[in-house]
């Protein structure tokens, strides 16, 4: 008997952190392109969400890849005590879910829930 269904990865902050942000992309796009959904322990920078979506975009093949659905929490300051008394702005990234655009859908989003539809492939 063969089990169907999405594969759904879980990748660390460890495991990211180990990557240079092109790798980090190239890891990404790889991993949704086999049909892989990942949701990443600590989100992605600014310049690294616009890194992969501009390599998406030059990868969409109307007959093969769709492209990559992709949400986040949105990002937290950082308001401790310590942050504010050395009025330092930082901003931190949260969890990310990424998956192949024909198979991941967000229904619904807000600060601290993302809910979305997971479809098998057609």
């Amino acid at each position: 008997m063969q089990m169907q269904g999405i594969q759904m990865d879980l990748i660390s902050e460890e495991k990211l952190a180990e990557m240079a942000p092109v790798e980090k992309v190239r890891f990404i796009i790889d991993e949704v392109r086999s049909g892989k959904i990942l949701v990443l322990e600590k989100g992605l920078t600014p310049e690294e969400e616009a890194s992969l979506i501009e390599m998406t975009m030059t990868l969409i093949d109307p007959d093969g890849f769709t492209g990559i659905e992709m949400e986040s929490y949105p990002s937290k300051d950082d308001t401790s005590i310590f942050g504010k008394l050395l009025k330092k702005h930082t901003v931190r990234t949260r969890l990310t879910v990424v998956g192949p655009a024909d198979q991941l859908k967000t229904l619904k989003k807000d600060r601290n829930m993302i809910s979305a539809l997971l479809s098998a492939h057609k």
